[in-house]
């Protein structure tokens, strides 16, 4: 048993971030009540690490290394990401972070372990990404907006939300794509009819999966279109997850968008029968 111990201890040091907190690790269930990480568990510690990596470099690139910085998490779950940026980069910095998340019990339980470790600059809002924006409970500015896999329209709704707080970064991992994949199954007889690019989305397969692309296209353009230099990348390979794309954008000056990128976006949505969309994801576009 005692020689184990150190055997144990030093493939931990392999995996885990200088001076993180074990305990922290154990109440999220990362690590095992011995101390042991598990395949999935292993998985899940390799994307919030990526994550926190690129917020990271966002931190460095944009701001003083003393500037306190307002971090909302959206869509936070069992606030994952916000417990471990608080441990590795919000302990050494001033700042706050903001876990919003529509759940009760799991805002309950978030409060509960960040006053359980004294994580004080903490605070969980029960509310939904579309609530936040109007929400008494956050500041009227929020430097950087994330959202690790949001599901489907969250990810529009955390991006409308950091237009409305100006934030500097937002940092997004899109989850489940559904909506613009619906609307090409609703209207593909017109669409085949009228293009024969209604090809590439015929087969529901290819309709799932051209939804999904597009999606995050169309988001790509809009936030250039509203002051965003934006950077799409992998979040990790795709053997540890299918819902790998990670979208960064850097708001740019004073905000100012790229007229091109929202001209290109509206002829998007035409040649893809979407215009209904510029009324509900896109009405934030500049005049």
């Amino acid at each position: 048993m005692k020689r184990g111990a150190p055997d144990l201890a030093a493939a931990l040091a392999t995996e885990l971030r200088p001076g993180q907190s074990i305990e922290l690790l154990k109440e999220l269930h990362i690590l095992t009540r011995e101390g042991k990480l598990n395949q999935d568990s292993r998985r899940k510690l390799k994307q919030v690490y990526h994550l926190v990596q690129f917020i990271e470099r966002e931190m460095r690139e944009g701001f003083a290394a003393d500037a306190p910085i307002t971090l909302a998490d959206h869509g936070a779950g069992k606030s994952y990401l916000g417990f471990m940026l608080y441990d590795l980069v919000f302990g050494q910095r001033p700042g706050h972070v903001y876990g919003i998340e529509t759940r009760g019990e799991l805002v309950e339980k978030s409060r509960a372990l960040a006053q359980r470790l004294g994580f004080g600059r903490m605070s969980f809002l029960n509310l939904s990404v579309a609530e936040a924006g109007a929400s008494a409970q956050l500041p009227p500015r929020i430097d950087i907006v994330t959202a690790l896999h949001a599901c489907d329209t969250a990810t529009d709704d955390a991006i409308r939300f950091g237009l409305q707080k100006e934030a500097a970064s937002m940092v997004l991992v899109p989850c489940c794509q559904a909506e613009v994949a619906a609307s090409l199954r609703q209207h593909k007889a017109l669409a085949l009819a009228r293009t024969p690019l209604a090809e590439l989305w015929r087969h529901p397969l290819h309709t799932r999966e051209i939804g999904s692309q597009l999606t995050n296209v169309l988001r790509c353009l809009y936030l250039e279109a509203c002051g965003y230099q934006v950077t799409v990348t992998e979040l990790v390979g795709w053997e540890h997850s299918l819902k790998n794309e990670l979208i960064v954008a850097r708001r740019q000056g004073q905000g100012r968008g790229k007229r091109s990128a929202a001209e290109r976006l509206g002829q998007l949505l035409d040649e893809f029968g979407l215009q209904a969309l510029r009324e509900t994801r896109f009405d934030l576009l500049p005049a």
